[in-house]
């Protein structure tokens, strides 16, 4: 249905684009992209295009003055600050490189450690890119272990750049002994996909309170720094298990999981059940396996936790003018979940293998409204795994009782209907699917301080309503996943709620010309009592926190509208958009006060930012430790709407299957 239009567009076929949107924001008028439109059509073209839409030409707002500046393009994720020292003494580069074509080819290099005393590290990306390029995922290794994930805003003609600085101090360990260093970031770069990714790292070594960082990390991975490879497993083509022996003496175990779904999977949330995939025919093929996937890890075969993962939007995703120059929750920065398996430690303390394995589930259905959870998804997910140990004294052997495990199956809820017209072609496919899962691990351990009860809790909700409506070329999705994370024995808790709304709508024209466009709303809502691998944002902001608090309670809130115009004529497309978001961080109670059951709480960063167009028109920051705020950008947009690029083909723009 739609390859001539890719191969117009110059466009690869099988590629992905993406379609879901939201409540708030506002409305792009048609006439920007007129204005545009009426620039640079040939004559020719013009015509029968404004044949196709008069409504172009409607009165409206008339453009304003946009400044065409040549500078490259600010682009930044909203994220409290951390901590770093203001006149750092020691500093180390880690990697200069340039991804062109590097699929198969990342950066290998080697860390050594620097000659100072430090129990903190940053480290410090910053980004070049200008041309055509799709969004990339990138991965970092030391050695086989993954210790971060992030992904690449999409160039524009005249460049973007972009900084993200990221405490690492959880890998404390890691960074006192020399590694290899191994950053993937696949790339290609041809006659129409033109953007180099050119890349700085350096890290940035310091002292200050300590994060209490284990004292062991063990990757579970596909294990390939000896060949120079990155070592990701990819689902579900690959299994992702390692056998693993442990020390004796550990005394506290937890495993971090870094997730994401790629390909047919990098819209997992906006997916259908198994039995409405060919609701609407070969025309509009749908994903499936449910539109709830849920990552499990397993210790010799039995579940020991699970994560419900947030749903990242990379910036190709749904419009692709929605995330310039704000990019999406989390797309600088895939944060992992975490697990606490000490429950576990009285088995895993016997000095023989043990199995540790991740795994994808989606839903599948019988079309009946009965569901079962499958590890079968689609192609594909990358994941890797760490295990991380704090250890009691070196004569010391850990022992107590078996874990007890309390896992009942996850209870489903699946719905879904198809409004047909007179002739039994589907004109409208609803769904909906709600899923609960509870889960308590517990045991007895026994260190050299004495015995002691620990568990792991999990409660978490679900439910996705969909709506795919003109023959699926629409659709609404609305998404809630929350949940609680309990560890008993570290006084550990979080508990997250991912509200998601997305609209999207795709409309044909004569001649090949095609238009999307989105709304979307979404969030983040985190609060975390203590920490478990990763030191808690307590210890990594910005500024000294008051002992008082005992952790924190996060609000980040995003919401915006996008237009996109394919023009194949011109081998081109032109995008608009503008995008909102808002973050509060809060400390929340001292240790006195949630003992009593009162919920003090303060104040400790806020950011404001508004964007439209490749422009911040606002971008308001609020430190209350420092007692500044500050407020940056202008209110005049800059050249509102340059060309862009789409990422993938139409169809998976838009999530909704094959091209």
């Amino acid at each position: 249905m739609f390859r001539h239009e890719l191969e117009s567009l110059g466009l690869p076929q099988g590629t992905k684009l993406g379609i879901h949107g939201g409540t708030f924001g506002y409305r792009i008028s048609p006439i920007i992209l007129s204005f545009l439109i009426l620039i640079t059509l040939p004559r020719s073209v013009l015509g029968g295009f404004l044949s196709q839409r008069p409504d172009l030409l409607a009165s409206g707002p008339v453009l304003q003055n946009f400044a065409n500046s040549t500078a490259p393009l600010q682009c930044l994720q909203v994220s409290p600050p951390i901590l770093s020292p203001s006149n750092p003494s020691c500093q180390q580069t880690l990697m200069v490189h340039t991804f062109a074509w590097s699929y198969g080819k990342p950066f290998v290099g080697d860390y050594t450690p620097p000659d100072c005393d430090f129990n903190r590290i940053t480290i410090n990306f910053t980004v070049t890119s200008s041309g055509r390029q799709f969004d990339r995922l990138a991965l970092m290794f030391l050695d086989d272990t993954e210790v971060w994930r992030t992904s690449t805003a999409e160039p524009t003609q005249n460049g973007i750049v972009w900084t993200y600085t990221k405490d690492m101090s959880g890998y404390l360990t890691l960074f006192k002994d020399p590694h290899k260093l191994i950053f993937d970031l696949g790339n290609l770069v041809d006659d129409t996909y033109t953007g180099s990714w050119n890349t700085t790292m350096t890290a940035t070594f310091f002292t200050a309170d300590d994060v209490d960082p284990a004292d062991v990390i063990m990757p579970v991975s596909a294990r390939k720094s000896a060949e120079n490879s990155p070592s990701a497993f990819a689902l579900p083509e690959a299994k992702a298990l390692n056998s693993l022996v442990l020390p004796r003496n550990a005394r506290k175990a937890v495993f971090s999981i870094a997730a994401c779904g790629q390909a047919a999977e990098e819209f997992w949330w906006s997916n259908v059940l198994w039995s409405d995939t060919q609701t609407f025919g070969n025309d509009t093929t749908l994903y499936g396996h449910s539109p709830w996937r849920e990552v499990e890890l397993y210790i010799d075969g039995t579940l020991a936790g699970v994560s419900w993962p947030f749903p990242v939007i990379f910036t190709g995703g749904i419009v692709p003018g929605f995330w310039r120059p704000v990019v999406g929750i989390d797309a600088f920065d895939l944060r992992e979940d975490e697990i606490d398996i000490s429950p576990f430690l009285p088995i895993l303390s016997d000095g023989q293998e043990h199995t540790f394995e991740i795994r994808v589930a989606g839903i599948d259905n019988d079309g009946s409204g009965r569901g079962f959870l499958t590890n079968t998804v689609g192609s594909n997910w990358v994941v890797t795994g760490k295990l991380f140990l704090w250890l009691d004294s070196e004569d010391s052997i850990t022992s107590g009782t078996r874990p007890t495990i309390d896992s009942p199956t996850p209870s489903l809820k699946l719905h879904s209907s198809v409004s047909r017209d007179a002739n039994s072609t589907a004109k409208s496919l609803e769904y909906s699917v709600s899923v609960s899962r509870y889960l308590e691990i517990k045991s007895t351990i026994r260190t050299s301080t004495g015995s002691r009860s620990v568990s792991w809790y999990q409660n978490l909700t679900y439910s996705n309503d969909g709506l795919f409506t003109n023959k699926g070329n629409d659709q609404i999705t609305h998404q809630s996943t929350s949940g609680i994370d309990i560890a008993s024995d570290s006084g550990y808790s979080k508990q997250y709620v991912y509200p998601l709304y997305v609209y999207s709508t795709y409309s044909e024209l004569a001649g090949g010309n095609f238009t999307i466009d989105g709304k979307l709303s979404r969030g983040k809502d985190l609060q975390r009592i203590g920490g478990l691998a990763f030191p808690s944002e307590l210890a990594t902001f910005g500024r000294p926190i008051d002992s008082r608090f005992a952790g924190t309670s996060s609000s980040d809130l995003q919401n915006g509208t996008a237009s996109y115009l394919g023009v194949p004529a011109l081998k081109k497309s032109f995008g608009s958009g503008k995008t909102e978001q808002r973050y509060w961080l809060y400390g929340v109670s001292d240790v006195d006060d949630i003992e009593q059951g009162k919920s003090g709480i303060a104040e400790l960063y806020r950011r404001h930012v508004l964007a439209a167009n490749d422009s911040l028109l606002l971008d308001e920051e609020t430190n209350s430790g420092s007692g500044e705020t500050k407020v940056q950008g202008t209110m005049a947009p800059r050249n509102g709407d340059r060309p862009i690029f789409a990422t993938d083909s139409i169809r998976s723009l838009l999530g909704r299957g094959p091209a």
